[in-house]
């Protein structure tokens, strides 16, 4: 049967996928909170009634002590006030009465008896009541009747106090029933937790292996092919979905790219032995090397690459799987802008789209964990800066600085004018580095040793400095509080400098 499931589950679709996780997502959040609500329900229902009914029973004590005082002030003093304050006495008796618990099925049988007393008494009481007040002050047995009046009171004061004892005994036996109840409702919400938390990494985790795992795999794969580095074998996944389709597409066009590979260099060094007197010019082995890369990614034909990305982001489309094409449409563009681009200064519009293209693959891949922000303070298509210039940083600011927290953290892109100088940032709030270790980054990129610093910085600030007599690299890092590379570029010489450095090549 878990075969079968698990067998099912790889050839679903990923939108079936996801509809599937949103759902039983949603099924674990309701069935949480209906329980939580049942619960809540039964526990304060239950203090509500005990509550409601002292309450009610204090009242009915509190207004009958209320009327007894105004009756007593009314009856020795006949005023048009004093007949107020008794009226309004007397209209919250009996509201106070009217409202106490008098069912016979939720209050036990002796409060129900000294409620239905009140009831009779209360009424006798009133008869009794308003008779003394119709006789005058001198009328024959007007004392006797009076003092009769306030023992009926003192008689409806002693049981009502009587009622509200019998109602707050009620109500503590009622609750002293139900603590071992409310001593394991702690308990009952730590396993539903336990519970919907366990329930939330098993979806997730399922998840996590039928989408997330492959496209880790496939990102790893791309950055070695990125390095020209073909090693390794295919890769392989169970699912035979759009994912599996990517995957076996992938491995394809890694073959035919590694086979291009491969007749380029053996053409290059026919033509490396045949220029060699013209090699021997050159000022360093470094920038051989760097001009034998760049003679194979110009001469590297990238239409199968370009056209399998472009199969399998239609493919994609057509099954709704819109974060999939997106992906596969930011890495093709990437290949073309790496590929194709064979100019020295580029746009700043152009590079920011590639840093846009890389952005959103690394937050498909690490999700929340990455914040990307970035404030332009120029003309993007007007401004000029050295081709494969924010990318190669950007990406240093994941690899070496975001990624290595486990939280996370934020690059953040800035680029301005300050006079005639343009300002590129790229800042990130990742593991950063210890003082004495970023000296030594400096003092690596002045000697030109870029194997201590990574080819990308080190081919950024090489190009820098040979393209701009004021030109400039920063590095500044703080450990755990993240690394800021700052870039100068001088405006009013560009074109010039440009054309010189274009000479030079």
């Amino acid at each position: 049967m878990g075969a079968y499931v698990k067998r099912v589950w790889l050839g679903t679709s990923l939108k079936k996928k996801l509809g599937i996780y949103v759902c039983l997502v949603i099924l674990i959040i309701g069935v949480s909170a209906v329980f939580s609500f049942l619960l809540m329900d039964f526990t304060l229902g239950n203090f509500k009634v005990i509550l409601n009914d002292n309450s009610k029973c204090y009242d009915f004590h509190e207004a009958m002590a209320l009327e007894t005082q105004a009756f007593k002030s009314y009856t020795r003093n006949r005023t048009e006030e004093n007949r107020e304050r008794y009226e309004q006495a007397c209209q919250r008796t009996g509201k106070s009465l009217r409202q106490l618990p008098f069912d016979y099925r939720t209050i036990r049988a002796e409060r129900y008896a000294r409620t239905w007393n009140i009831h009779n008494a209360y009424e006798r009481y009133c008869l009794s009541r308003d008779e003394i007040l119709k006789l005058g002050q001198e009328s024959q047995g007007y004392i006797t009747s009076l003092y009769q009046v306030y023992a009926m009171q003192d008689y409806l004061q002693t049981y009502a106090r009587l009622l509200l004892q019998l109602t707050m005994a009620d109500g503590d036996a009622s609750y002293q029933e139900r603590v071992p109840f409310f001593y394991w409702v702690p308990y009952l919400i730590l396993i539903l937790s336990v519970v919907m938390i366990a329930a939330m990494s098993f979806l997730t985790r399922l998840l996590s292996h039928a989408v997330v795992d492959p496209m880790e795999k496939l990102a790893e794969a791309t950055r070695k092919i990125a390095v020209n580095d073909f090693s390794g074998e295919d890769l392989t996944v169970e699912n035979r979905d759009e994912v599996g389709e990517m995957v076996k597409a992938f491995n394809r066009m890694k073959h035919a790219t590694e086979g291009y590979i491969h007749t380029l260099v053996k053409n290059h060094e026919i033509s490396e032995l045949l220029h060699k007197e013209a090699m021997e010019k050159m000022e360093t082995e470094k920038r051989l090397e760097a001009a034998r890369m760049e003679l194979l990614k110009s001469q590297i034909n990238p239409h199968f690459l370009f056209n399998t990305l472009n199969i399998i982001a239609c493919m994609a489309k057509l099954e709704d799987a819109f974060t999939t094409e997106r992906m596969i449409t930011s890495m093709s563009n990437l290949f073309r802008y790496n590929l194709k681009t064979t100019e020295q200064i580029v746009p700043l519009e152009q590079e920011l789209k590639v840093v846009q293209d890389y952005m959103y693959i690394q937050k498909m891949r690490f999700g929340n964990r990455i914040r990307y922000d970035s404030q332009i303070e120029v003309e993007a298509s007007v401004v000029r800066i050295p081709a494969f210039t924010l990318q190669p940083l950007v990406e240093n600011a994941i690899v070496h600085g975001v990624a290595k927290k486990e939280q996370g953290g934020r690059v953040f892109l800035r680029v301005w004018k300050q006079g005639e100088m343009l300002k590129i940032s790229v800042a990130d709030t990742g593991a950063g580095m210890e003082e004495t270790i970023c000296q030594r980054l400096r003092e690596a990129l002045k000697e030109n040793h870029t194997e201590r610093i990574g080819i990308g910085l080190g081919n950024i600030y090489q190009r820098i400095h040979a393209m701009y007599q004021d030109g400039e690299l920063c590095i500044y890092s703080r450990k755990n509080r993240g690394t800021a590379i700052q870039i100068q570029i001088p405006q009013e010489k560009k074109e010039e400098i440009y054309g010189t450095f274009a000479d030079r090549g």
